[in-house]
């Protein structure tokens, strides 16, 4: 007899019954491998319940639709980040440390062989305007801006929200740079100019 996907897996056939949770996880698993892999828009929902060995009721269940399956993706990555960004950051004590910090755990994460660049911007590029999914990235956004801002601010910066956005256009442009190039190594020179951006904008500089 042909094995169910499932079962060729490992995975019992009950799972579903026997715990309710685990449907959403693997769901939003599968999500998250296959969504930042191929984008949001290549793979269908008969893909993603193919990977995650689940009924299609279970998705509608439990998300309602593809789009907020997308969302609560996006929104599990944005957790994720933020909160690793958080540990780099509170690993060392000097406001100006904390910034590179973030450039130094992206760069972390540019030497991952899964590593296919951001999933907001790939995200963002196949969304709908006003959508959850827009919302997702733009929520992602602004918490990175507002990251930098504080950061900044900490510093003793006279321009926080300037040097901010510099930042913030550094970090993007080295994520995309890294991806496109398969380049690791662009994380030594986006952290340099980070750095050479906070140093002119240090209170000590010159004018």
């Amino acid at each position: 007899m042909t094995a169910t996907p499932g079962a060729r897996r490992g995975r019992k056939p009950n799972a579903e019954l026997s715990d309710p949770r685990l449907p959403r996880q693997r769901l939003l698993d599968s999500a998250n491998e296959l969504f930042y892999a191929e984008g949001v828009q290549s793979v269908g929902i008969e893909r993603i319940l193919e990977h995650a060995g689940v009924a299609k009721g279970s998705l509608y269940n439990t998300f309602g639709s593809k789009e907020a399956l997308v969302r609560a993706y996006l929104d599990a990555r944005h957790e994720n980040t933020t909160g690793r960004l958080q540990r780099a950051m509170d690993a060392v004590e000097d406001p100006r440390d904390k910034i590179l910090a973030v450039f130094d755990a992206q760069g972390q994460l540019f030497r991952q062989p899964d590593f296919h660049g951001c999933a907001f911007v790939a995200a963002s590029a196949e969304a709908d305007p006003g959508s959850r999914i827009e919302e997702a990235v733009e929520n992602y956004r602004a918490w990175i801006r507002t990251m930098f801002a504080d950061l900044a601010k900490a510093a003793g910066i006279r321009q926080p929200q300037r040097l901010a956005e510099q930042l913030q256009l550094l970090y993007d442009g080295a994520g995309l740079a890294a991806n496109m190039d398969h380049n690791p190594a662009i994380a030594k020179a986006s952290r340099a100019a980070a750095a050479a951006l906070i140093d002119a904008a240090a209170p000590s500089s010159p004018r």
